[in-house]
């Protein structure tokens, strides 16, 4: 039996969206274990530290004496081992953290059972279990709470008892010292067995230790429990915690908590207006061809961290990444007032902060990029697709216009191309501003392949 923070459940599964969400839990498990752990060892420390302050100071009111002195100095050592716990607790097995437990409960056995030996009075052994000092053992159990899983918990009952077993057993085994003394106090009780065994100082009173080691391991089992539980709670709130982020993945965060709270919000097909905006790299493939692997990847990680900023910072969804490009939504799961206007002001930032990217990639000598958007807006179905590994799926025609407005940009030689339907959508959307479309050209109609009808289009220079 080893030190642990907490238990972490079996994840295998033949399912393999199953087992990879699962992986999942213990990853996001493991990192709140992991939290748990040190602000609960820290915690517990602590408490052992104001329990210690505490102790010494009531020590000398309890027995005003001058060799107290020796408990209040070996309450020293207890505090050096809680810092020792502390530079070493980790989550999962430690042999070391046992050792240390171990320290803590049988030095504080020592201690009860063993005479002072800086006394001048010279008591029979069984008078040191006189003194209760075993309650002490009681703060150990409580702050373990803390640190420790529901094993070390229950372990440490046991360790208790098996430590005070020895103790009992070893004062048991030393000669009587005060034999005149017992002999006189049984003269005057008398023949009552129960009062004698009570009133003996050199009575060890088995039945009373016997009584407190069944306590302590009662105790130590419900404390178990409530750890256990506790534990318990812990993963699943790991559990959250990985939906949120998986969430937070493709959703800006504002949205986050509002699906957060709601039941199964994804799932429900159904039809809506939402802003679809496709982003790519222009000539991405002539840039990547005999390139050094590591450069384009780079090269990739900075357009992708720039465009999913600005996706989330204007409340879009990041529907998916394509290779050197992406496509967002505006208006999923729920439409918004102005998922036009934000759809529009999220390509204008693209575009600036691509632009802003490529003055830093002058600074590094490297070949500046050019980022080609197209918008438009429309009815598209929303749902699950999948069977284990399920996806929020945005569809319709209203998405492959949008991928081949964007393709339009090449043709123009602009970086953005949105169409009408999304610019008179915009317009009417209280938050807009003649601002957010001075710089768009109006363009003759365009035909576009799945459309019935041509488009009317606008172009960013």
């Amino acid at each position: 039996m080893v030190a642990e923070a907490a238990d972490v459940p079996y994840l295998g599964d033949q399912r393999t969206g199953r087992t990879d969400a699962r992986q999942d839990t213990l990853k996001f498990a493991e990192a709140a274990l992991v939290d748990s752990k040190r602000e609960g060892l820290l915690l517990a420390v602590r408490a052992r530290w104001v329990a210690l302050a505490v102790t010494a100071v009531t020590l000398p009111i309890i027995n005003p004496n001058w060799d107290v002195i020796y408990y209040v100095l070996m309450l020293g050592f207890f505090a050096l081992i809680g810092w020792a716990q502390l530079k070493v607790g980790k989550v999962g097995r430690s042999p070391l953290e046992v050792f240390l437990i171990i320290c803590d409960l049988a030095l504080l056995t020592f201690l009860s059972v063993v005479p002072n030996p800086w006394s001048d009075v010279h008591w029979p052994i069984g008078m040191q279990f006189r003194f209760d000092s075993f309650i002490y053992f009681f703060i150990f159990l409580s702050t373990a709470t803390l640190a420790y899983s529901w094993r070390t918990v229950f372990a440490m009952g046991l360790w208790t008892s098996a430590l005070w077993a020895v103790a009992v057993g070893w004062a048991y085994l030393q000669p009587e010292s005060h034999a005149a003394l017992s002999a006189r106090v049984k003269e005057a009780i008398g023949a009552d067995i129960r009062m004698f065994e009570i009133l003996d100082p050199s009575s060890i009173g088995f039945g009373a230790r016997f009584q407190q080691v069944t306590v302590f391991i009662i105790v130590a089992a419900i404390l178990a429990l409530a750890v256990r539980r506790s534990n318990a709670l812990l993963i699943s709130h790991a559990g959250i915690e990985r939906e949120r982020a998986n969430l937070a993945r493709y959703f800006s965060p504002n949205v986050v908590n509002e699906l957060s709270g709601n039941d199964e919000p994804l799932t429900r097909v159904r039809t809506q207006d939402v802003a679809v905006l496709f982003a790519d790299i222009v000539g991405f493939t002539a840039y990547a061809d005999g390139r050094d692997p590591k450069q384009v990847i780079d090269t990739l990680r900075q357009f992708h961290e720039r465009m999913e900023r600005e996706v989330f910072r204007h409340g879009g969804t990041l529907d998916k990444y394509l290779g050197d490009g992406l496509m967002a939504t505006f208006g999923t799961p729920f439409a918004g007032d102005c998922d036009a206007l934000n759809a529009l002001r999220c390509a204008r930032e693209m575009v600036a902060s691509i632009a802003e990217l490529n003055r830093e990639r002058k600074h590094r000598n490297e070949p500046p990029i050019q980022v080609s958007v197209g918008l438009h807006y429309g009815q598209v179905v929303l749902g699950d697709i999948g069977l284990n590994r399920l996806e929020f799926a945005v569809i319709g025609t209203t998405v492959n216009a949008a991928s081949r407005l964007e393709a339009l940009t090449r043709e123009f030689g602009c970086a953005i191309v949105v169409s009408d339907v999304l610019v008179r959508q915009a317009r009417a959307e209280s938050s807009s501003s003649s601002a957010d479309f001075a710089p768009f050209v109006e363009q003759p109609a365009r035909i576009i392949r799945g459309l019935e009808q041509p488009l009317d289009i606008w172009t960013f220079p």
